[in-house]
């Protein structure tokens, strides 16, 4: 119900509606426009999902994502083709689509300044412009997220056949899309539990029908369970270890903020303080607000749904001994959201609340265009100098396979590269049972063979793409590069890696191969 405040117009309420205008134009420009290049998970994504449709399932057993995402892209590309911006404005249309959903979700636990609070602290997130700019599942995630969220919340209101249908398969889709919404699911059908075992009669009818709803949604999971199992068995996250709950909240608010610079942690941290008001604030008058340790009712649930799904998230690591990238926050980053916007309301004072509004959109837009002008990959460097001095049958080797999909997208195809450890096409990496595989390479015999290639091929010269910087391949890297220096002369240190402005960074070295000696 809206208040005689919220009735009345405000005297110049054609600056906000101006403002607010700006801000979600300003948030659609940035959801399709990067400079970047393709990294690994991206041109890794592409080069599953370009298969025929067929063989993706099979090629998903050896990386460990579940199928959602790849059918759409697989589709999508038909239609648009397979270039940066084609198969990126897949995740940005995604992100575009969730904007309405926050409004509404806004207006249902804050109304009217809840809905626009929302929208624009959704339009300038750095984590959903990113996201929205990213090959990836993860704007995927966040849209099923906001419209399940309002389908339960409608749900528990009155729960309507065609509401819980929607609601599982949503669910579905969900667990379809990514595996950590198993955490989300989890964690929503505890809650729902709990306040069930809180409340009686037709509440609690409506809160467990809801609750058996959600669950529902693990029908859909059943015929994709067999290759899910396999995966678990199979590949997982060799690339990092298990961290703690107050590890992913931290690396959670620092990509929420947009990356490692001082605006973005500044960012994280005034979220983390509005979602603090919205959880435990309550405004008393304009100037003042009271803090009620006992949290406030309006997003208690929301806020708990986020916590028991770190906490469960983190569990579920350590027993799987899989790890947590920040994307995977795109499962629970809507409802910290929807709490950070009802933080925002906390604010009665118009004035005040629209400076801390435009001191938390001033620090999205400076994320925003910082997502714009980085680029995520060196490969654009690597494979610019590549082609600069390449002949047709010169070899390109890549240490580790990690680099190769994001490399091997910007050479010319008919250029010969393999993949250190497996020496395979560098198209797709495959995970399945990685650090074992790993450990058991042997760089010296692959230098050995990679120089017999290069020579047999009339090769001018052997390209190294390297870095030693991946788990699973301590010296490895290193132990090729200096293998092959034994047998061919010390190669020419053409591009050094760049942790600085890349996340994906490699060094570039080229050496000349001259031809087999005796008959």
């Amino acid at each position: 119900m809206l208040t005689g405040s919220e009735r009345r117009r405000p005297r110049f309420w054609w600056i906000e509606a101006s403002a607010v205008g700006v801000v979600v134009v300003v948030g659609l420009v940035l959801r399709f426009w990067t400079s970047s290049h393709l990294w690994l998970d991206e041109a890794l994504s592409v080069d599953i999902a370009r298969l025929p449709a067929g063989q993706i399932t099979e090629a998903l057993r050896h990386d460990g994502h579940p199928p959602l995402y790849y059918f759409l892209l697989h589709g999508w590309m038909d239609v648009f083709g397979q270039g940066d911006v084609a198969v990126r404005s897949l995740s940005g249309v995604l992100s575009v689509a969730a904007l309405p959903l926050a409004w509404l979700a806004g207006r249902r636990v804050a109304g009217r300044p809840g809905a626009w609070a929302a929208l624009v602290l959704l339009a300038l997130s750095p984590f959903a412009i990113r996201y929205a700019t990213e090959t990836r599942m993860y704007s995927l995630v966040m849209l099923l997220v906001l419209a399940g969220y309002l389908l339960v919340a409608q749900a528990l209101d009155a729960p309507k056949a065609w509401t819980l249908v929607s609601i599982s398969v949503l669910s579905g889709l969900l667990l379809l899309s990514h595996y950590w919404g198993l955490w989300l699911v989890t964690a929503v059908i505890a809650v729902l539990a709990f306040v069930a075992w809180r409340t009686a009669g037709d509440v609690r009818g409506r809160v467990v029908k809801v609750a058996v709803a959600v669950a529902g949604g693990g029908l859909l999971l059943v015929p994709w369970l067999p290759v899910m199992l396999d995966q678990a068995a199979h590949t997982g996250t060799p690339w990092a270890a298990p961290v703690r709950p107050t590890t992913i909240v931290t690396q959670t608010l620092q990509d929420v903020g947009g990356g490692d610079y001082a605006e973005a942690v500044l960012l994280g941290f005034a979220l983390l303080a509005l979602f603090g008001l919205g959880l435990f604030g309550r405004a008393i008058d304009a100037r003042r607000i009271e803090l009620d340790v006992r949290t406030v009712p309006q997003v208690r649930w929301e806020s708990a749904v986020v916590g028991a799904t770190i906490v469960l998230a983190s569990a579920a690591g350590y027993a799987t001994r899989t790890t947590f990238a920040s994307r995977y926050a795109s499962v629970f980053v809507p409802l910290f959201m929807i709490v950070v916007a009802v933080g925002l309301t906390r604010f009665e004072g118009r004035v005040v609340r629209g400076l801390v509004a435009s001191g938390v959109l001033a620090l999205g837009l400076v994320g925003g265009v910082h997502n714009v002008i980085t680029d995520r990959s060196q490969a654009g460097d690597i494979t610019s100098a590549i082609r600069a001095g390449a002949t047709p049958a010169d070899l390109v080797v890549i240490c580790p396979d990690q680099l190769g999909p994001s490399v091997h997208r910007l050479l010319p195809k008919d250029l010969d590269q393999v993949t250190y450890p497996l020496l395979a096409g560098p198209d797709l990496v495959d995970w399945r049972d990685y650090e074992e595989r790993n450990a058991a390479a042997d760089p010296r015999a692959a230098a050995e063979k990679v120089v017999e290639r290069a020579r047999a091929e009339h090769a001018a010269n052997l390209w190294l793409v390297t870095s030693g910087s991946y788990k699973t391949f301590e010296g490895q890297c290193e132990t090729l590069l200096a293998e092959l220096s034994a047998r061919l002369g010390n190669g020419e240190g053409l591009i050094a890696e760049d942790n600085g402005p890349f996340f994906e960074y490699a060094s570039l070295f080229r050496f000349s191969v001259p031809p087999a000696s005796g008959p």
